[in-house]
């Protein structure tokens, strides 16, 4: 089954690389516009066509700068169909227990985490709106699902939220043909995950504790995202996929 997009333009945020980047890439390879964001310098590595690319650089937690890109974007392509956000941190020796973090330290990971999911719905569902449809992808965490005896209290709080949160703008836009899910990402191969790179023997380690034998690709993820986007997945909303080659499903 081939995919196919109603939609010709895409906003991705957090593409300056991993997963972000992987899933603009293929967006771009399908014919599909898109406008790449992030704080980030530019990649090297943005597909070339057939779709059209912009890359802009912003603060995706501040709401001016949020603002800025998608009126960039609009002006750019004539509209949204598509919002990918991608946009977290994890924040290992700082993001700890809630009873040891610093409060600053909790709320700059909700206001990445969390804040960047409430202003690109906020600035995007209306640009969606004007042509009754679009579909929106938000990249959750399994840690999201669980506790966690070595904590990351404010990013599994931010990734739990951001469930929360989609489920209600699939429900508040449905009636405009607005389609809001969220994927949920096992343990993969991303620059989020620095402590694994060049470290093969801990990744064949994690690897092996999952059913299907391997780290995640952030090819996997993007293209699972790309069903979601799709015409294919018309009649889905609200809901949330769990992308972890079956770790959540080990007793």
């Amino acid at each position: 089954m081939g995919l196919s997009f109603s939609g010709c333009n895409a906003l991705v945020a957090g593409a300056g690389g991993g997963m972000g980047l992987a899933i603009a890439n293929q967006l771009i390879n399908n014919g599909i516009n898109v406008c790449l964001a992030d704080v980030k310098e530019a990649p090297s590595d943005i597909n070339g066509g057939p779709g059209r690319s912009v890359y802009l650089r912003a603060d995706l937690a501040d709401q001016e700068d949020v603002g800025r890109i998608v009126a960039s974007a609009e002006a750019e392509f004539g509209g949204i169909d598509y919002l990918v956000n991608t946009v977290g941190v994890l924040w290992f020796g700082k993001d700890t227990s809630v009873i040891d973090i610093e409060m600053d330290i909790w709320q700059q990971v909700m206001n990445i985490n969390l804040g960047s999911m409430a202003l690109l719905a906020k600035h995007v569902v209306p640009l969606m709106q004007k042509n009754q449809s679009g579909a929106m992808v938000h990249f959750s965490s399994i840690d999201a699902l669980h506790g966690d005896p070595v904590p990351q209290d404010a990013y599994g709080a931010s990734k739990a939220a951001m469930i929360r949160l989609s489920k209600s703008l699939a429900v508040q836009f449905a009636k405009d043909q607005i389609r809001s899910n969220v994927i949920l990402p096992g343990p993969t191969m991303s620059p989020m995950q620095a402590r694994w790179q060049g470290k093969e023997e801990i990744q064949r380690k994690v690897g092996a504790s999952i059913p299907l034998g391997r780290l995640g690709s952030t090819d996997d993820l993007a293209n699972a995202c790309l069903f979601l986007l799709s015409d294919q997945a018309s009649y889905i909303t609200g809901t949330e996929l769990v992308v972890d080659g079956g770790i959540t499903a080990v007793p």
